[in-house]
Parts: C-alpha cells; sequence; structure tokens
C-alpha cells in the first residue's frame, strides 16, 4: 500500500508540470498575437505614364530657366550701358556747367587778353599790308598756309561735349570754307575722333564728291553727336589704316579742342609714323591737318592742360606728316 501511494504522488506532480508548461505556452501566444497578419497586396496600376509626364515638365521647367537666365544676363548687359552713358551724360553736365559759370563771370585776366589780342591784330594788319606793298606773290595751292593740293580730304571731328555745345556752328563754317578751297575732289570721308563714320554705308569707302552729297555732310553734322573720349588719336589712326594707298594723294583735317591725359604723345607720334609711309620723295604719303578751337579757355586753369596738350600733339603730328596746325583765337 504504501508503494501504490508513492506512485499516484509522482503521477500528480507531473501532470501539474505539464498543465503549467502548456498554459505558459497559451499564456504566451495570447500576449504576442496583437492583431492578425494583414496580406500586401500587389497593385495593378501602372505609373510609368505619370512618371514620363513628371520628367517632361522637369525637363521643361529647366528650358524655361535657361531661358530666362539668358534675358537676365541681356538685361543686365544693357544695364551696365545705360550706366555708362548716364556717368558720361553727367560728366557733361558737370563741365557745361563749370563752363556757363566761367563764361558768367567777367574777369580783368580776360580783358587783358582781348586788349593783347586787338594789338596782335593790328601788328598782323600792318605787316599783311607791307607784304602787299612789295608785291607778295600768293600761291594758289596753300590757303592759310595749308596745301590743298589733295584729292582725296578726310574730317576727323572731336565730338566731344566742349565742342559741340561751344564750337558746333564754327566748326560747321571751318568744314565749308574747307570744302569751298576743294572745288573738286575724288572722295571725302567724315568720321569722329573715335574713328566713327557718320554714314555706314560709306565704312571704309570714298563718298563721291557732289554738291548734293556736300549739302548732305553739312546738314547731318548739324545734329550727329556720337560719343568721345577727346582724343583724335583713334580716328586718325582709323583714317591712314582704312584709306592709305600710295597712289592716292589724301589730306586728313583734324578739328578738336584738347587731348586729356592719360595718352602718350610720343607713342603716338611713333604709332602714326609707322603706319604713314613715306614716298618716293621723302614725303608723308598722307598729309595731316590740325585746327584747334579755343573752347577750354573758358573754364578753370586746370582744365586748360588738355588744351596744351592738344596743341603740342597736332603741332608735332602735322609738322612730322606734311601739314598745318592752325589754332582758332575765337571758339565762335
Amino acid at each position: 500500500m504504501r508503494r501504490n501511494r508513492e506512485t499516484d504522488s509522482y503521477s500528480v506532480a507531473f501532470l501539474d508540470v505539464m498543465s503549467c508548461g502548456f498554459g505558459a505556452i497559451i499564456l504566451l501566444l495570447m500576449i504576442t498575437r496583437s492583431a492578425a497578419p494583414v496580406i500586401i497586396e500587389i497593385s495593378d496600376v501602372d505609373t510609368t505614364g505619370s512618371v514620363n509626364e513628371l520628367q517632361e515638365q522637369l525637363f521643361a521647367i529647366r528650358g524655361e530657366t535657361t531661358t530666362l537666365d539668358r534675358e537676365l544676363n541681356a538685361k543686365q548687359e544693357q544695364l551696365s550701358t545705360y550706366q555708362e552713358r548716364v556717368a558720361r551724360l553727367r560728366r557733361e553736365l558737370t563741365q557745361a556747367q563749370a563752363q556757363h559759370q566761367i563764361t558768367s563771370q567777367t574777369s580783368e585776366e580776360t580783358a587783358d587778353e582781348l586788349g593783347q589780342l586787338n594789338i596782335a591784330r593790328q601788328a598782323l594788319s600792318a605787316e599783311m599790308q607791307r607784304l602787299l606793298e612789295q608785291n607778295f606773290a600768293k600761291q594758289d595751292n596753300v590757303i592759310a598756309g595749308i596745301p590743298v593740293d589733295s584729292e582725296y580730304i578726310i574730317f576727323v571731328i572731336d565730338t566731344s561735349g566742349s565742342m559741340y555745345q561751344s564750337s558746333w556752328s564754327r566748326m560747321l563754317e571751318v568744314i565749308g570754307n574747307t570744302l569751298d578751297v576743294y572745288p573738286e575732289v575724288k572722295g571725302i570721308q567724315v568720321m569722329n575722333d573715335m574713328g566713327d563714320y557718320m554714314f555706314d554705308s560709306y565704312r571704309g569707302q570714298w563718298i563721291p564728291d557732289t554738291p548734293s552729297r556736300r549739302n548732305l555732310i553739312i546738314s547731318t553734322l548739324r545734329t550727329w553727336n556720337p560719343y568721345s573720349n577727346s582724343s583724335p588719336v583713334e580716328g586718325v589712326t582709323r583714317a591712314i589704316n582704312s584709306f592709305y594707298s600710295p597712289d592716292k594723294k589724301i589730306s586728313i583735317y583734324v578739328l578738336g579742342d584738347d587731348f586729356q591725359p592719360g595718352g602718350s604723345i610720343t607713342e603716338v607720334l611713333r604709332v602714326i609714323q609707322r603706319i604713314n609711309l613715306e614716298g618716293a620723295d621723302g614725303e608723308r604719303l598722307v598729309r595731316i591737318h590740325g585746327i584747334g578751337f579755343p573752347n577750354i579757355f573758358q573754364l578753370d586753369r586746370r582744365f586748360q592742360q588738355s588744351v596744351y596738350r592738344y596743341s603740342n600733339l597736332m603741332r608735332e603730328l602735322t609738322q612730322r606728316n606734311g601739314g598745318t596746325f592752325v589754332g582758332l583765337n575765337d571758339y565762335r
């Protein structure tokens, strides 16, 4: 009987252990199962078309961006050009205001200069009378010391503010008088001191000499006012490089009032001497004449240095190139 009781005790303990283990497994399953499994279905919708459409829109946007960038750069360049023009106009306005202020004042120095000028004129008249009494012979091919034997003439005109505002009508008279002493030439050309042509249709070509074209030149000059840096260098060098020919007699007439500091007179003379070659007779094949207008003398003395530079340049330039420099004593 004792043996049976021991066997029953072991059997009950085994069942308890098994029951507890099975219950623990069930409990774990209940804890970990929070939701039913979800089956992810594969979509049958084709999105290739949408992707292509978005890519096309992206490319279109990029193209529009490039176009806008190009237009922006063009506007910025245009704005820079306008700003430079405004700065130039402001400088010319300042110069004009200073000029007006000087001309509105009467000084003893100006009166003394006018008196000296009248004395010089009287002395010149007396000398002319003496020469006439001696039957002084006038050369037909020389007017005011300027040879007029050329077949082609080029006008290089300073179109800066000081010239255009003070001496433009006087400059027109000088050009008209110059044309009058050439009854007929084979060709005419007009450009400013920057080398810009007055008539683009005749760029690099001679303008035929006819009365109607002479009238057209004078009438166009009345309102012709391109940009100028107040230096005759560019215009003279372009005129020689464009029209120099060993079989043509050419004269260049430079009309201006100043040569701004910064350029080397020696370098200018050297460059022009190199391109304006000598003929068989030892003379330069292109004559260079200069006419100076005393506009800057209306301004303060600190502005007059450019007038002296222009005079020195043109005096040496004309002397070395078979021409004559004439300085006017009245800008009006």
